[in-house]
């Protein structure tokens, strides 16, 4: 069994509509008043792509904390709101040009891709995650659109 492998036997990652295996491990009992109405303060969790496997452009409402736990360096995409502003960012252990920690703002499109046979991320995401903030971009005719146009390099991480 591979190390990847394991590691979603051992979590008891399940597939996540974006692509990947994931598991929510914490969602606080406290709420708050958000722009998308109540929500849990924060929620975490673990999030594991293989080799091949890729979490396709979405976005959430709320800011999301990514943290790099083991594996490959992860390449994480981010576009603002209206797709204009690229931003790339290498998460992995702290040398060269890796960094640990990388956030991704509320209302920003995300897509990310393994540099490796795997990575293992924690996510959080605060105001906590409820799918009804979450939405693919294949799922925005508009701007699935806009971004095979401006950012033609990006279409495998679409659908």
């Amino acid at each position: 069994m591979s190390k990847a492998a394991g590691l979603i036997v051992r979590l008891g990652l399940r597939p996540h509509p974006e692509g990947g295996h994931y598991r929510e491990i914490f969602r606080s009992t406290g709420h708050v008043k958000a722009g998308q109405g109540r929500r849990s303060a924060m929620t975490l969790i673990y999030f594991l792509l293989r080799k091949g496997e890729r979490s396709l452009f979405h976005r959430v409402l709320s800011d999301e904390i990514w943290h790099h736990c083991e594996g490959a360096p992860l390449r994480l995409i981010t576009l603002s709101p209206n797709l204009k502003d690229k931003r790339t960012v290498s998460l992995g252990s702290l040398r060269g040009r890796t960094a640990p920690v990388a956030v991704v703002p509320a209302g920003y499109w995300q897509a990310a891709e393994t540099r490796g046979a795997y990575t293992l991320v924690a996510c959080a995401v605060a105001p906590g995650f409820d799918f009804k903030d979450f939405q693919m971009v294949r799922d925005n005719p508009r701007a699935s659109a806009n971004l095979r146009k401006t950012h033609p390099t990006l279409i495998k991480l679409i659908d």
